[in-house]
């Protein structure tokens, strides 16, 4: 059975986990007994006469640590502008580990430090600095004596995480990518490159979420940990990746198949093909914290025991020296660490409560520089091209007989420009995050080939299909291609360690790369109301609605407190199958998409002569592949939601002998507070209740009917039949709708769709996006600064604009 959890039960179950993993939703970490090693104050002599003997001095910084998720450190949240994800106060401070003598490269009481990295040649720190009085952070660079303090760069948006590469360039973490996280309220940095000297500045990536921590690897590459999910758990999956200083060749590193930790701060351990990280558990810990740990990517991304816990207590930041000695951080300071977890407390940050933190231990000492990747970007393409060798040398293909794969669907996940809480609604049900645009299909070969053409630094994932155009096989991750990049893939989800199986002559390269082919006659971007609904008013609606309610399904589009009628009914009933938000995304050949959704088959024409038009067919089909959402605008966000403030007394008394009747205490302040939990039925659920998960505390809400409150299943099923209602329950709760109970719960509904009306949803006449929406388009330059409340918004056209200006535009010359 596939069970359908909402959105706000994946965060019930979340918060759970984490608590489970001794992880509070502020992100506070437990305290420690930290494992010190035997005869306290040997050890740092120990590694001073070892691996530390050419190590003088170490670098770090000093700042307030904060206590949201790991990655809230920098700009502001959306839905508080003036709250920011930073505290007041940083150093740039120097340690000499022979005399502990401490000194301030550079302070500033007011302002942040984060992020330094020494040069090659030992002589200057790059680092990340925001500047007293002001928002943003930039990077900067100084001598290591203080002096020549020189800014890189500037701007409205933040720049950090900075890393040298062995050309002279700098590669770096910004918001310039002007999104927001989405599952959360803060600004997302993704990776981005400049010049030296800060000029030249391009975007790297398209990551809807997070990039953090680059770092060189030896090889050339650069390592960092890449934050994704395209309709599956939005905790599990940030893992490590590498990608090439130009921006091509993104590819996981370790740990994309296997979730529950965030892998942050990996950097290379000299004279091994090894690395070491922070390993911060279940969805990461606030400022990094995690357990020490290395791995050997030696035998394939997805081997979990190449891995080696170092230490059994929680730290931040690890700089290896060698495998047997690690420079860490946590709120108590600075240590160094032996191979088996024993640490000696080398400097103590400040006791005081808001005192600033080490972090960022490095030591102040150069190092060669490592390899020079030759660049295979073409700036002034505004394309790359992708070559799939065979589709089904794939993962998890099994059925899947060659020549059943036509055409590949080709889907970009759109950018975010505001968001209002950890979960999905109103965009779905538990399931989908984000919103999907269709760009169009391509062909695939009969040998599994495919050789495509694809618009460069947008977000991309492909959907496999068959002669019938139903889904056989969904990625869950995207691809991104830089301008004139030219690469390839193995098959669909393939085992990252294989090379390509020899077949010449792919069929696929005996032509051009093939462009994509749009879809005609339907929106690149769906949305239910406007695009599904008409469809279902005018095949089914006439049997499935709130008077005859045929089959005890409803599918009018009236509106309940977050979406309508139809809509919950969709995915109460399971008629469509998506990535449901799982912790995991090696799916069944047709077990997600259109091929597994039962409301393909009941548009078919077998159902009671529910006869479609073709074009209708594909509305649908297309819409459960992008992800089956509810709007198709991110305007819909923090609007339109008019909660039914159920009476909780009345609920008890005539529901409360048969039903668990009781108020819910919220744990997630930015959901709105759908107070009352009205269980399943005592000995047994009704077939009309069934398919309802029944720990969402928006069930109740889902029976309440906004647009004809007198049509609420909540009501009606309660209802004597010859009072007009359905009958549904044991010895008629309700005789007549003068019950004074039946009155009470009645009134809540009405006013809550008076509400509704007042407030306006995204697919009502008169419809105004919320004020954080208004304000970020305007920042963002969607919409126009001068914009006063009287003049109208398209919001489709609004977020086209903003999606559109990261389209790349392709350069006279390379970068």
């Amino acid at each position: 059975m596939n069970v359908k959890f909402p959105g706000v039960v994946r965060i019930l179950i979340c918060f759970f986990l984490m608590v489970t993993l001794g992880q509070n939703l502020r992100g506070e970490v437990p305290v420690q007994k930290i494992k010190q090693a035997p005869g306290s104050g040997k050890l740092l002599k120990v590694l001073l006469d070892g691996p530390l003997s050419e190590v003088d001095d170490v670098v770090f910084a000093m700042r307030v640590s904060m206590n949201d998720h790991w990655y809230v450190s920098f700009g502001y949240y959306c839905n508080e502008p003036d709250k920011m994800g930073f505290g007041e106060g940083g150093k740039l401070c120097r340690l000499n580990l022979r005399t502990k003598k401490m000194s301030v490269i550079l302070d500033d009481p007011q302002g942040g430090i984060r992020d330094p990295q020494v040069h090659y040649d030992g002589k200057k720190i790059l680092f990340s600095y925001r500047k007293g009085g002001t928002a943003n952070f930039h990077l900067y660079e100084i001598n290591i004596d203080g002096s020549g303090l020189t800014q890189l760069t500037d701007g409205s948006d933040d720049d950090i995480e900075p890393t040298y590469l062995p050309s002279g360039s700098i590669m770096f973490c910004s918001s310039r990518c002007r999104r927001v996280v989405n599952c959360w309220l803060s600004r997302v940095a993704t990776l981005y490159r400049c010049d030296g000297d800060g000029k030249n500045i391009r975007v790297v990536s398209s990551n809807n979420d997070h990039d953090n921590t680059p770092w060189m690897l030896p090889d050339g590459r650069i390592l960092y940990m890449r934050w994704e999910y395209v309709d599956r758990s939005q905790v599990h999956f940030h893992h490590l990746w590498t990608v090439n200083p130009d921006g091509t060749s993104q590819m996981v590193y370790y740990g994309n198949e296997h979730g529950g930790v965030a892998m942050l701060d990996a950097k290379p351990i000299a004279g091994t093909n090894k690395v070491v990280a922070s390993f911060s558990p279940g969805h990461g810990r606030a400022e990094h914290m995690g357990y020490v740990t290395t791995v050997d990517p030696s035998a394939g991304p997805d081997v979990q025991t190449t891995t080696r816990r170092v230490s059994d207590q929680l730290f931040r930041d690890p700089y290896a020296i060698t495998e047997n000695c690690f420079l860490v951080a946590d709120p108590k300071g600075l240590y160094v660490m032996d191979g088996q977890g024993n640490t000696e407390l080398i400097y103590e940050s400040g006791k005081e409560k808001g005192s600033l933190e080490c972090h960022e231990p490095r030591p102040l000492v150069g190092r060669p520089r490592e390899r020079v990747l030759p660049s295979r970007v073409d700036l002034a393409e505004k394309t790359g091209q992708l070559i799939l060798a065979d589709i089904y040398h794939s993962r998890s293909m099994e059925g899947v007989k060659r020549g059943e794969v036509k055409k590949l669907l080709i889907l970009e996940q759109l950018a975010k420009p505001v968001n209002f809480s950890g979960g999905q609604d109103p965009l779905s049900i538990g399931g989908t995050f984000t919103l999907a645009r269709i760009l169009g299909t391509v062909p695939v070969e009969e040998d599994g080939s495919a050789y495509m053409e694809l618009p460069a630094m947008r977000s991309l994932f492909l959907v496999a299909l068959d002669e019938n155009d139903l889904s056989i096989k969904r990625m869950q991750s995207f691809v991104t291609l830089q301008p004139g990049e030219k690469t390839s893939c193995v098959g669909c989800h393939e085992q990252r360690s294989h090379t390509p199986r020899y077949q010449p002559g792919l069929m696929a390269l005996k032509h051009l790369p093939s462009k994509i082919e749009p879809i005609p006659d339907v929106p690149n971007l769906l949305d239910y109301p406007r695009d599904i609904q008409p469809i279902l008013d005018q095949h089914c609606v006439a049997c499935h609605n709130s008077d005859s309610w045929e089959g005890q399904v409803d599918l009018t589009g009236d509106h309940t407190p977050v979406f309508s009628v139809s809509y919950w009914t969709m995915i109460k009933r399971g008629l469509i199958a998506d990535g449901r938000n799982k912790p995991y995304s090696k799916q069944a050949p047709r077990s997600i998409g259109s091929a597994a959704s039962r409301l393909m088959k009941l548009i078919d024409g077998t159902h009671y002569g529910a006869t479609l038009s073709q074009r209708q067919k594909k509305i649908v089909r297309l819409w459960i592949e992008t992800s089956a959402t509810y709007p198709g605008t991110y305007a819909a966000l923090g609007s339109g939601v008019s909660p039914v403030e159920l009476p909780l007394e009345p609920m008890r008394n005539r529901c409360g002998s048969c039903h668990s009747v009781k108020p819910i205490e919220r744990p997630h302040r930015h959901y709105v507070n759908f107070h009352l939990h009205f269980g399943p039925l005592k000995g047994g659920i009704p077939e009309y209740l069934s398919s309802a998960p029944w720990q969402h505390p928006m069930v109740p809400q889902s029976r309440c009917n906004l647009t004809h409150p007198e049509k609420s299943i909540l009501l009606r099923a309660p209802l004597a039949k010859d009072a007009g209602g359905l009958g549904l329950c044991k010895g008629d709760v309700f005789a007549s709708t003068s019950d004074p109970d039946y009155q009470t719960i009645l009134r809540t509904i009405i006013t809550a769709a008076k509400q509704l009306e007042k407030n306006k949803r995204f697919d009502m006449p008169g419809f105004r996006p919320n004020k954080h929406y208004i304000r970020e388009m305007q920042r963002f330059g969607a919409l126009p600064k001068n914009l006063s409340p009287a003049d109208p918004i398209d919001i489709y056209a609004t977020d086209n604009i903003y999606w559109k200006s990261f389209w790349y535009q392709a350069k006279e010359s390379n970068n």
